[in-house]
């Protein structure tokens, strides 16, 4: 960490819509703290993204100081103690302190309290329970700084206790662990995620869609996804035999190719092999319509993918797929081939949208309806034969080329 154990000097502690928060709350015997990821990832200089505050302030004490320092908020979970603050056009989380009374392993009744240690101690894991005030004095009841330094994710007391709170926090532990562990999961973490694992059927299957997007493009998620697939865990969750070394190559093509970490193409390497896995990741994790399109033509013939005769066949594949679908079927493909990162005829199809933009095809109704094709069936059949014959030709544009492509279509399509 480059500060000290119990200090955080942060711009956003000193100005800033995050600042003014603190100063609104922590006055007047209340406290406001940010709490969670902000301050774990701020200790050990990774990006914030989101800020989190709790308070001792109960939540229409919260509205009433916002409100009358001119800020919007708005009861987005005030039967849970949570009040969103707009300001700047930002929306700000501020919950005020609570303690669990009554789980089921995927809700939680709460009762409000004002004891920061007991807030801190019904989190899921240690590091994720710090805290800090204005004056950035960071607060540690659990031992999250020291699991923070030894890049450790531990859950907070007995692991099968929390997990029995939310079962989704299985999920979680190996997520954290792939964001910011070394080494091995902890040991005790590890038995009771594999103790608790037939509980994730009951879980939302957006919630899981979730954290399994998030882990598979986590730093350290090949060696993690490794440990899940050993304890069963993936089988359940995507119900597939994983594909770990296409996955693992995957993830070192991205970083050869200087392309970020893609959810949706780490997932189709992990997990899809034909289309008819597509459609049923599709219903395990409830994926969008255009996540499940990009599993499905990522699925749709990745094995016909190879470097001979690359630059052409790689040009018809790049102008029916677009860049994006191209990129995945094509890394795909590579992921699972003998020949490596390293080889250089992959290497060159992958970089083909860089070199190569798709023209577009030059012909229109009208060419053929000029050539005598009628309307109706037959004209769409001249379109699609012309279509084919430009591409199978490598996208000639001279137009005598045009021409005769367009005869010879117009003439069968006549014809038959």
């Amino acid at each position: 960490m480059n500060v000290s154990p119990r200090r955080l000097d942060a711009d956003w502690l000193k100005e800033g819509a995050v600042a003014t928060l603190l100063a609104l709350l922590s006055r007047d015997g209340e406290e406001a703290r940010v709490v969670g990821g902000a301050v774990r990832n701020a200790l050990i200089d990774h990006p914030v993204g989101e800020f989190d505050i709790a308070t001792t302030a109960l939540p229409q004490e919260v509205i009433r100081r916002v409100e009358a320092a001119g800020f919007k908020a708005s009861p987005t979970g005030i039967e849970h103690g949570t009040v969103t603050v707009v300001i700047d056009h930002r929306g700000h989380e501020v919950t005020t302190l609570r303690e669990d009374v009554e789980t089921d392993g995927r809700h939680a009744k709460v009762v409000f309290g004002r004891d920061w240690e007991r807030d801190a101690q019904r989190r899921d894991f240690t590091v994720n329970a710090l805290s800090v005030g204005r004056d950035g004095e960071v607060h540690d009841y659990v031992g999250g700084l020291d699991d923070l330094a030894s890049r450790r994710v531990r859950f907070i007391g007995e692991p099968a206790a929390r997990i029995a709170e939310d079962y989704l926090r299985v999920l979680r532990f190996f997520r954290f662990h792939a964001a910011y562990g070394e080494g091995a999961p902890d040991p005790a973490g590890l038995a009771a995620c594999i103790a608790a694992r037939t509980h994730l059927d009951h879980l939302s299957r957006e919630r899981v869609r979730m954290e399994m997007l998030k882990l598979v493009v986590a730093p350290h998620a090949v060696r993690t996804v490794a440990v899940m697939a050993e304890a069963g865990l993936i089988e359940l969750v995507l119900a597939c035999v994983p594909q770990l070394a296409s996955f693992s190559n995957m993830a070192k093509l991205e970083a050869a190719l200087d392309l970020p970490p893609d959810p949706v193409r780490r997932l189709g390497a992990l997990a899809v092999l034909v289309t008819e896995d597509a459609d049923r990741l599709r219903e395990r994790l409830r994926l969008t319509n255009a996540e499940h399109a990009r599993l499905a033509a990522m699925a749709d013939g990745w094995w016909r993918v190879s470097t001979a005769n690359a630059e052409q066949d790689g040009r018809a594949l790049l102008y029916r797929l677009g860049r994006e679908r191209f990129t995945d079927l094509v890394l795909l493909a590579w992921s699972r081939s003998p020949q490596g990162i390293a080889d250089h005829a992959w290497r060159e199809l992958a970089h083909l949208p860089e070199r190569w933009a798709p023209p577009a095809f030059p012909l229109r109704a009208a060419d053929f309806l000029a050539r005598g094709v009628p309307k109706g069936p037959a004209l769409g059949a001249a379109l699609r034969a012309a279509e084919e014959a430009w591409i199978a030709l490598d996208f000639p544009m001279e137009a005598a080329s045009i021409a005769a492509i367009a005869d010879t279509a117009a003439r069968h399509a006549k014809a038959g």
